[in-house]
C-alpha cells in the first residue's frame, strides 16, 4: 500500500513537471522524434519529471509483487486527485464542471473495483503464457498507434475545434496498459537469489521487448500530446484506460480469478462498465475562446 501511494505521488509530480517544461519548449511533433528528444533532454525541468516517473516505475514493481492486479490499479487511480490539484496549482489549468463530474464518476467506478477485493482471498499470480500475452498486447499496440495517428490527422484540419485530448489519452493509455502488463511480468523475475539465471530467463520472455517498444513510442507520443493538451484531462483519461486495460485483461492473462461472491463480482463489473461509459461521454473538444466583452466585430472595407 505504501509503495502504491508513493508511486502515485511520483507519477503525478513527474507528469506535472514534464508538462511545465513542455510549455516552455517549441512545438514538438511525433513526425520529428529526434528533434523532440533533443529538446526535452536539454530541459532540466523535464529531466526532473522523468526521474520522478522512473522512480514511480520502481515503486510499481514492488506493488505488483504484493497486490493483485485489480487492487493495484484501484489504488493507482487515486493519484488522479493529486494530479488535478497539482495541475490547478502549478499549471493554472481549470477543469469544466462536466469534466469534474466525469473525474468524480471515474474515481467512484474504480472505488467499486477496490471494494470488490477481499484481503487473503485474491490470488497474486506470478506468470502468464507468452502466446496469450502477445495475443493481448500486439493488437492493443496497433490500435493505440492507429488511434493516435487518426487523432493527429484530424487536428491538422484548419477549422477543427481545439481537442481536449481524450483521443490522445486513450491511445497512450493503451500503450501504457501494455507496458503495465510487461511490468507485471518483469516483477515475477525480480528475486533475491539466482539473479543471473533470472535475467537470462527474463530476456527469453516478451516483456523486455514490450517495454522497449512502449517506452520508445510512449515517450514520443505522450510528450507531443501533453504539450498541446491539458495535463488535468489527458493524464486522467490515459490513467483510466491503462488501469481498466490492466485490471481486466491483466487479470485474465495472469489467471487471477474474478470474485466468486455475487456482490463483489457485481461491484467489479459495474465499476468497469461505469468507467468505460464515462470515457465515451467525455467532451472531445474544448470550447473556443470567447471574444472580450465590448469588442467590436471587424468587417473588411
Amino acid at each position: 500500500m505504501a509503495a502504491a501511494l508513493l508511486a502515485n505521488t511520483l507519477y503525478s509530480v513527474g507528469f506535472v513537471l514534464e508538462k511545465r517544461a513542455l510549455t516552455a519548449l517549441p512545438q514538438v511533433s511525433i513526425r520529428q522524434p529526434a528533434r523532440l528528444l533533443r529538446l526535452v533532454i536539454g530541459s532540466p525541468l523535464w529531466i526532473g519529471g522523468s526521474v520522478s516517473l522512473a522512480a514511480g516505475f520502481a515503486a510499481q514493481l514492488a506493488v505488483y509483487r504484493t497486490l493483485p492486479i485489480a487492487a493495484a490499479q484501484g489504488i493507482f487511480v487515486s493519484g488522479l486527485v493529486l494530479l488535478v490539484l497539482l495541475s490547478a496549482r502549478l499549471l493554472g489549468e481549470e477543469t469544466t464542471g462536466r469534466e469534474r463530474y466525469a473525474l468524480g464518476a471515474i474515481l467512484a467506478a474504480l472505488l467499486m473495483v477496490v471494494l470488490s477485493l477481499k484481503e487473503g482471498s485474491d490470488q497474486v499470480s506470478r506468470a502468464a503464457p507468452y502466446p496469450l500475452i502477445l495475443l493481448v498486447c500486439v493488437p492493443s499496440l496497433a490500435a493505440g498507434v492507429w488511434l493516435y495517428g487518426s487523432a493527429e490527422r484530424r487536428t491538422r484540419h484548419r477549422h477543427r475545434m481545439p481537442t481536449t485530448g481524450v483521443e490522445y489519452g486513450v491511445a497512450v493509455g493503451l500503450l501504457y496498459g501494455v507496458s503495465s502488463l510487461a511490468i507485471k511480468g518483469v516483477s515475477s523475475y525480480v528475486t533475491s537469489s539466482g539473479l543471473g539465471g533470472a535475467v537470462l530467463e527474463l530476456f527469453r520472455s516478451p516483456y523486455p521487448y514490450l517495454l522497449l517498444f512502449t517506452g520508445a513510442f510512449g515517450l514520443v507520443m505522450s510528450q507531443a500530446a501533453l504539450q498541446r493538451c491539458r495535463a488535468s484531462l489527458i493524464v486522467p483519461v490515459c490513467t483510466t484506460v491503462t488501469c481498466l486495460f490492466t485490471a481486466v485483461l491483466g487479470t485474465l492473462s495472469f489467471g487471477e480469478a474474478l470474485p466468486h461472491d455475487p456482490l463483489r463480482l457485481a461491484l467489479r463489473l459495474a465499476g468497469t462498465v461505469l468507467a468505460v461509459a464515462v470515457l465515451l461521454t467525455m467532451p472531445k473538444h474544448d470550447q473556443a475562446p470567447q471574444a472580450p466583452v465590448g469588442a467590436k466585430e471587424l468587417t473588411p472595407p
